[in-house]
């Protein structure tokens, strides 16, 4: 399918794999898409923008560029400022089409009903975009796909107007009149109010009288402030909305004077926001932030997983604010169509924000086209046009994911493995991200559909980077493919996905495939060298491990039922970590977790877990979501036979007792490339695998263990 990328400052139009419908999303075909001339376009000039010079205007960029170099060490800096360079992003908000798949759990919409959609990287301008469900509206049928694709727009301005709260006869200013300001004060006529209109442009100041505008003011003509005061008999404005986009606080102090003692000001456009305390204290003035299109933005839980909000207790979420602007639209309270200034073949989108980057007055509203394609299959594959090609010895990997770690980890590690590991397929979630990974490591071809690699002849191993609730039905698909597997941590979330994946291997012959999964810890010099040191001694050894995690929102992913929380998915490296230097049986295990007062903090943020092992070995980890995150992450200290062995945060490796030299390191070596390159060896030598299934296992089964004692039983 075709979709509109910006890289560098331009846009371009590429072939993209379409995505799959899942649970609780629908599938749309679009037909027409709306460009927002003031985000789009800021995103456009931004991307253009050399990356020192982003740099110069953002200094706090800086900074934590050099914070990284200072603890990642430069070549992740290095790695992260390539992709920067090269990256692409995936621009467009608001879309109308129509439905062509429903997922599972779905039951308002049908295949064939037109709907008009809403979200940033959701509905974006391609030909095909998976939506959820409380992103998407129905389009009335006497509404065109043109009018509802500006269905994003129209429900911000709603919002500004809502938080406005206007009533009858009541006096608004609306300040910038592009495409969001005219539509706000449309809705404010609606409303009962007489409206004001500052714009500098005189032809957006007509346009908007031609469709009620009481008064219309140019700032070359009049004072604004004094004229606003005249037009209100001397009064003030009851309320001022802020459409326009600057980063200058002037608009913000000029709409504060506009107004009448206890008026109120309505933030809309991203403009500065200096607030001189003397402009509103004296007239005790409200001062509001509308937030995009109104309650469930940026809340996971209501756009993704499709929670929509009580309406007796939340009467307009965005999603009740996009419906009734459609109806609106289709009643004619509210005129969008003679608005629209020019509508672009989706072929000829460069074209379209080429127009958008000149100088002088811009267009109110640009849409794009899209393509009747009928019944035409969705292409979920689609070849890398410089593909690195495949050389004599290498693996050949799929790589399932592309998420902020898979570019963070994976693809440095890979690109420096490049003569043993050579990545064939990148199965993303969408078709962009893909596209993107792909172009990074040169793959041959982007796929949103997992079946195409497992079904690849050529493809050898997968690298499983998704969710985590994704890894253990994935692993088990590819295995059952004949596929070795490197799957990220955690391997299973529960003892119901871990169970079949040990059955796997029970009835699996000697040729089984390999199966590795990423507790790359082990792999690092500092644990090897452990290993080393404390492979011969007398008894057991105590090992106490400390993690300083740092605190992560409970709403972040992690947390929820995609991530299983941070025991499961972050502190099973260490139980791994145990397994490897002890390489015995894990005999008891004991968890006690804080549950503090306040709800800040889950239930597994902060715990400690003591594991007894077959050889005598005792090992303790401490995991703290309560600590400063200037203190160091990870510390290990290892007592055995008058030896003491100190590892800090994967840089400083010390030992005391014994002629050891220790380990120090310019930044982190937490062990990924050499992971990497033990999976590459293991599958073309068929010798002994990296880690031991039986392992791998064992610290699976510790984490559910720590799991129940510390999110349902045992508390201090």
């Amino acid at each position: 399918m075709k979709q509109v990328l910006i890289q560098k400052g331009n846009a371009l139009v590429d072939e993209i794999a379409a995505p799959q419908v899942e649970p609780g999303t629908i599938l749309v075909r679009v037909e027409h898409s709306c460009v927002s001339i003031g985000t789009e376009m800021s995103g456009v000039r931004q991307s253009g923008t050399p990356l020192w010079r982003q740099a110069i205007e953002d200094p706090e960029k800086l900074r934590k560029a050099w914070e990284m170099g200072r603890t990642k060490g430069i070549s992740t800096v290095r790695n992260l400022l390539e992709k920067k360079a090269t990256a692409s992003s995936a621009p467009g908000y608001s879309v109308a089409g129509k439905v062509i798949e429903i997922g599972d759990g779905v039951d308002e919409f049908h295949v064939g009903d037109a709907v008009a959609c809403a979200g940033a990287g959701i509905a974006s301008h391609a030909e095909i975009v998976r939506i959820p469900v409380n992103l998407a509206v129905s389009s009335p049928a006497e509404l065109d796909s043109r009018s509802a694709s500006t269905v994003a727009l129209g429900a911000i301005a709603m919002q500004g107007v809502r938080r406005a709260n206007p009533t009858l006869g009541e006096t608004f200013v609306v300040v910038g009149l592009g495409l969001i300001g005219q539509l706000s004060a449309q809705m404010l006529k609606a409303n009962g109010c007489r409206v004001i209109g500052i714009d500098l442009d005189r032809e957006r100041l007509d346009i908007a009288q031609q469709h009620g505008l009481d008064l219309a003011i140019h700032p070359d003509d009049v004072v604004d402030v004094d004229q606003v005061v005249r037009m209100t008999n001397g009064v003030g404005a009851d309320g001022v909305l802020v459409a326009a986009a600057t980063p200058s606080s002037a608009v913000l102090s000029g709409a504060f004077n506009m107004c009448r003692r206890r008026g109120r000001v309505v933030a809309v456009g991203d403009i500065g926001m200096e607030i001189n305390r003397a402009d509103i204290y004296v007239k005790e003035l409200d001062f509001f932030i509308s937030t995009s299109y109104g309650p469930g933005r940026y809340d996971q839980t209501y756009e993704e997983h499709g929670m929509d909000y009580p309406v007796g207790y939340v009467r307009w979420t965005e999603r009740r604010n996009m419906g009734e602007y459609l109806r609106l639209l289709a009643e004619g309270s509210v005129t969008v169509s003679d608005l629209i200034s020019r509508v672009y073949p989706v072929d000829q989108a460069p074209e379209a924000y080429s127009s958008l980057s000149g100088q002088g007055p811009q267009p109110l509203a640009v849409l794009l086209s899209y393509p009747d394609t009928g019944d035409r299959a969705l292409v979920r594959k689609v070849p890398t046009p410089k593909a690195r090609g495949r050389a004599k010895g290498r693996v050949n990997l799929a790589l399932v994911g592309t998420g902020s770690f898979t570019n963070a980890v994976y693809l440095p590690a890979l690109k420096q493995l490049d003569g043993e590991i050579a990545v064939r397929a990148v199965v993303g979630r969408t078709g962009f991200t893909a596209r993107e990974a792909a172009h990074r490591c040169g793959a041959d071809y982007s796929t949103t559909d997992l079946a195409e690699a497992l079904e690849d002849p050529q493809v050898d191993a997968v690298a499983i980077v998704t969710r985590h609730d994704l890894h253990a039905g994935m692993v088990l698909q590819a295995l059952q493919a004949g596929k070795h597997v490197l799957v990220e941590k955690p391997l299973a979330m529960s003892a119901e996905e871990l169970e079949p994946i040990v059955s796997f291997y029970e009835d699996a012959g000697a040729d089984a495939p390999i199966l590795l999964t990423g507790f790359n810890r082990r792999f690092s010099r500092f644990c090897t060298t452990i290993h080393d040191i404390c492979r011969v001694r007398s008894c057991g050894m105590l090992i106490d491990y400390r993690m300083n995690a740092g605190y992560i929102p409970l709403d972040h992913w992690v947390h929820g039922p995609e991530g299983g929380g941070r025991n499961i998915g972050e502190a099973c490296h260490i139980y791994d970590l145990f397994t490897y230097l002890t390489n015995a049986r894990v005999k008891e295990v004991s968890a006690t977790a804080i549950r503090p007062s306040t709800d800040h903090y889950s239930s597994t943020d902060n715990f400690v877990a003591t594991l007894r092992f077959d050889d005598g070995s005792v090992g303790t980890l401490t995991y703290t979501a309560m600590g400063a995150r200037e203190f160091p992450k990870e510390h290990l200290d290892l007592f055995f036979d008058g030896q003491v062995v100190t590892l800090d945060d994967y840089r400083t490796l010390n030992v005391v007792g014994s002629r050891h030299p220790g380990i120090t390191n310019r930044s982190e070596d937490k062990g990924h490339k050499e992971e990497f390159q033990a999976f590459a060896r293991a599958i073309r030598s068929g010798g002994r695998w990296p880690n031991p299934l039986w392992q791998q296992i064992q610290a699976t089964e510790i984490a559910l263990e720590v799991e129940a004692q510390i999110a349902g039983g045992r508390t201090t």
